[in-house]
């Protein structure tokens, strides 16, 4: 499957599903999603999406970040590996160049972003990595209003700042979370790249594959022994789970039943919910001042998607 043209945020695709990196896997969820309202089931995506990456952060007390990040991938290269087979016959160097791009930019988001997760809480982290697809939005618009919505942006990323050393906001924590933001904003146009240089969805299916060979090696240096424990990789499949299968299928059933740019205004409200998760799954208490800076993302990527041209 190529890119879904995306107003706003998503921009070539919807953001979760792409920056997870991996395909539906058929129709599991679609019978059951009937029931349910769209909006309820881009709620829900969000909620599994967040939750798995709770459940990801619990695990950096038995596992680095880099070692949890390898389990998630490797979970989802087997999941896609059922489905989907990446086929390399016909495909130029410049084809291949543009898949291996794509895979190791995927996996360069995914090492920062979970570096940044374990020196930030949940909500900080995911507003700062928001910036990558409202940039891309921004970039794609001509329209003066947007400027707004950057400034507004960079406002509550001023809000996160350590100014002061009393602090919980680490600036190596800011620094990744910026760094997953750059890529996913690289992710979102090599995916749109690859999705046109290969058939179906196996350029997603190759760029998994080189994400899990560029992740493995500091994955299991720094993991260790503790990889090889069922109990943390029964959790690491279910992290796989809720951050990319689950909250995937259930978004493309509501994209078949609602507009594209409701889509994105709805998926920008993950940052706030990612807060929330925090709070309640891990006792990550924000302050108001983190929830004002979180508050300034939602309502620029809001603004950026609503003003963002029709797809």
């Amino acid at each position: 499957m190529t890119p879904v043209p995306v107003t706003g945020l998503s921009v070539t695709g919807p953001g979760e599903p792409y920056r997870r990196g991996l395909p539906r896997p058929g129709d599991l969820l679609s019978a059951a999603a009937g029931a349910i309202p769209p909006s309820g089931l881009v709620l829900l995506a969000i909620l599994s999406v967040q939750i798995g990456a709770g459940l990801a952060k619990d695990l950096f007390a038995q596992l680095p970040p880099s070692a949890v990040v390898f389990l998630r991938i490797a979970a989802g290269s087997l999941i896609l590996g059922a489905f989907v087979r990446p086929r390399l016959r016909g495909l130029s160097r410049s084809d291949l160049a543009v898949g291996v791009a794509f895979g190791v930019t995927l996996g360069l988001m995914n090492l920062a972003f979970y570096e940044a997760l374990s020196r930030l809480p949940m909500g900080i982290a995911v507003a700062i990595e928001f910036l990558g697809p409202l940039g891309v939005a921004v970039a794609a618009s001509r329209r003066r209003l947007d400027l707004l919505w950057v400034v507004l942006a960079a406002a509550g990323i001023a809000l996160l700042a350590p100014w002061s050393e009393a602090s919980r906001v680490s600036w190596a924590g800011i620094g990744f979370a910026a760094l997953a933001a750059l890529c996913w904003a690289g992710y979102i146009v090599l995916s749109a790249a690859t999705g046109r240089r290969f058939p179906g969805t196996t350029g997603l299916s190759f760029a998994m594959i080189v994400s899990l060979v560029l992740v493995a090696p500091v994955g299991l240096a720094s993991g260790g022994a503790g990889l090889l424990d069922p109990e943390l990789l029964l959790i690491g499949l279910g992290v796989g789970l809720l951050s990319s299968v689950i909250p995937y299928s259930i978004e493309l059933e509501a994209l078949r039943r609602m507009p594209k740019k409701v889509f994105g205004i709805l998926m920008s409200l993950e940052p706030a919910a990612a807060a929330l998760v925090g709070l309640v799954v891990l006792g990550e208490v924000l302050h108001l001042r983190e929830w004002a800076a979180i508050g300034c993302v939602v309502v620029a990527s809001v603004g950026a998607t609503r003003s963002g041209r029709a797809s």
